[in-house]
């Protein structure tokens, strides 16, 4: 811990974004552990920041505030010293929630009346353009994000659509206030704060402009965005990259994927680990309404073929196959019944000697993390923007396993075989 506390304590509201953040946290120099869910004890490793890691970017706004309050005053107990609430690089939300929702019950708490808000990752192409939020080359609302299955994001207005969702008012600093430096920066907070703003989107279109930014934020009491700002956060606590921040446990055992994700990023991952001629099993969640045991129809079929390599089960579909799915079975009742089973069917992978597990998806990621009973993962080596292998201990493997949680958009194309790659070197 820094000086004996936590230097960051934050607040995550998927386990992919979580692990996201703490991946640019290492990469910046600070040790991080990740939480599955607000612990019932105190932080007993040595960490410079704890990430907690909720499920609770979908879930109704009163229950995500309740979880994020839990989370923060969890976190306060720890000695954190700033508070950093993390969403998803493409603001994920509705106009219930919850990103404004959590956002206004965290600043009441602590006491603040402004903060700033931004999803900008540029080495993921998520960018924020006069309060715009671009997806690689095109607007949000024309990346795919448009056709998601529970939160459907049509406006890639960042004012407009924070502003629906918060009781306080929102601003920007854009970009020609970033180029002038963290003096323009801080200086553009205090007239937005005199104008009666509460929150302030700000631009950003390349690392740079986020580690600008960081050095702005240094002593605001919330820092809510996207993993992005964290790379420019740790140098205010006088922290510098370090290596031995990300070091792992060596790798051994089975190697398996699991995906739950309906991204375009995710099923472009699956049809390459398929066309690579790797076996993998499409899961059909009608089967699973109809009462057959896919789950243990799964594990039966990877049995005999991890020794040869790692094998992929995956639910992933193009979107007009997850509208047909959900026209039958209701929009949660079908996602939570396929995360049910994908959950399983890792938890059985594993106990069939899987040490090296790939999982696919925001939902998915937290229904398998939740199903293995991991309660804490230290976070390694980055192996696409966004997504690092973490080390975690399981009663369903003891001796600890090597997992990692990718949001469903990130990630190459070859995502699922480098990552094994990356663990070999």
């Amino acid at each position: 811990m820094a000086g004996g506390r936590i230097a960051l304590g934050c607040i995550a509201d998927d386990f992919t974004g979580a692990t996201d953040l703490a991946n640019n946290l290492v990469r910046a120099g600070m040790r991080v552990v990740q939480t599955i869910g607000v612990p019932a004890e105190p932080l007993q490793a040595e960490a410079d920041a704890v990430v907690v890691a909720l499920k609770s970017r979908t879930i109704p706004p009163a229950e995500a505030v309740a979880q994020s309050l839990a989370a923060l005053h969890w976190l306060q107990a720890q000695g954190a010293q700033q508070i950093y609430f993390k969403y998803c690089s493409t603001f994920d939300s509705t106009p219930q929630g919850n990103i404004g929702p959590v956002t206004d019950a965290l600043m009441q708490a602590l006491g603040t009346g402004f903060t700033i808000a931004t999803p900008a990752f540029p080495d993921n192409k998520r960018t924020v353009f006069k309060g715009y939020l671009f997806a690689g080359d095109v607007l949000l609302n024309e990346s795919g994000m448009q056709n998601h299955p529970l939160t459907p994001m049509t406006d890639a207005n960042l004012v407009r659509v924070l502003q629906a969702q918060t009781k306080h008012r929102v601003g920007l600093v854009d970009h020609t206030v970033v180029a002038q430096g963290a003096h323009a920066i801080r200086a553009r907070f205090e007239a937005l704060q005199a104008e009666g703003v509460g929150i302030a989107i700000v631009d950003a279109v390349a690392n740079a402009d986020l580690v600008t930014l960081g050095a702005a934020l240094k002593g605001m009491p919330l820092v809510t965005a996207g993993s992005g700002v964290a790379i420019g956060l740790p140098a205010n606590f006088g922290l510098r990259a370090d290596s031995t921040a990300a070091s792992l446990p060596p790798a051994a055992g089975l190697q398996a994927v699991v995906s739950g994700s309906c991204s375009v990023a995710t099923n472009g991952q699956v049809a390459e680990f398929i066309r690579s001629g790797r076996p993998a099993l499409a899961i059909d969640p009608l089967r699973i309404a109809s009462g057959a045991n896919v789950q243990a129809e799964a594990l039966a079929w990877a049995q005999d073929k991890l020794a040869s390599g790692p094998v992929l089960v995956y639910s992933t579909a193009e979107p007009s196959a997850v509208r047909a799915i959900q026209g039958q079975l209701g929009v949660e009742e079908a996602g939570a019944m396929v995360e049910r089973t994908i959950a399983g069917i890792a938890r059985g992978l594993v106990q069939l000697g899987v040490r090296q597990l790939v999982v696919a998806g925001g939902e998915t990621s937290g229904a398998c993390v939740q199903a293995l009973n991991i309660a804490q993962m230290r976070i390694g080596g980055q192996i696409d923007p966004g997504v690092p292998w973490c080390h975690a201990t399981s009663d369903a493997a003891p001796e600890g396993l090597h997992i990692t949680l990718k949001s469903g958009n990130f990630g190459t194309p070859d995502f699922f075989t480098k990552a094994f790659a990356q663990l070999k070197a």
